[in-house]
């Protein structure tokens, strides 16, 4: 049975992105990339907005802000081109010109539902805010994890992670900081109906 992550880099106030703001906020570190660099082989879930944006980076769009890409932003993009990318989409048409990447009109949930009871490694979403807030409250994700980078985007912020999702219980399974700023939380999440009647013991 595969395993699904929910893998969001984020400002410390939760914005996915910011205006102007570079790729990783222009505060990646050695420590955080060689992490990067680690990570196992994962197929990657998105919607249509994140495709549209990152099939433009791996054909040569810039971020607005930028006159080029740095060397890291790069690396990232020509690592999710060879990785294997699920694209839920109604809109998008067949076929898709970024290399492997597979078009799914069907029920996302439902989607991802069948590929986590069919197949087996990781399974990891890449942005995609809407179709992560769907695949929570469904309690398809075994592993929420959250990269925060020290910066506040209160002018410029975009993508607010959190808005919609229900209430939530994160037992944590996994804590880091790389390079002396950068933290990583990882949590196994609970969807919950109501909050807790009482603290727990």
């Amino acid at each position: 049975m595969s395993e699904l992550l929910v893998d969001f880099i984020t400002s410390l106030d939760g914005h996915a992105s910011g205006e102007g703001w570079p790729g990783f906020w222009g505060l990646e570190g050695p420590e955080y990339l060689a992490w990067l660099g680690e990570q196992p082989e994962a197929t990657y879930l998105m919607g249509a907005n994140t495709y549209r944006l990152m099939s433009g980076f791996a054909a040569g769009q810039v971020p607005n802000g930028q006159d080029e890409f740095r060397p890291e932003e790069e690396a990232s993009v020509d690592e999710l081109t060879q990785a294997s990318k699920v694209v839920f989409s109604s809109s998008l048409e067949e076929p898709l010109m970024w290399a492997n990447s597979t078009l799914v009109r069907d029920d996302a949930v439902e989607a991802v539902r069948a590929m986590k009871s069919s197949g087996s490694g990781l399974l990891s979403t890449i942005g995609s805010l809407s179709l992560c807030r769907s695949l929570l409250r469904a309690g398809l994700v075994d592993r929420f994890r959250v990269v925060m980078f020290p910066v506040i985007t209160g002018n410029t912020g975009q993508e607010r992670i959190y808005d919609g999702y229900p209430d939530v219980a994160l037992e944590m399974i996994e804590h880091r900081t790389f390079d002396g700023r950068i933290q990583l939380v990882e949590y196994k999440p609970r969807v919950l109906e109501h909050p807790p009647l009482g603290v727990p013991a």
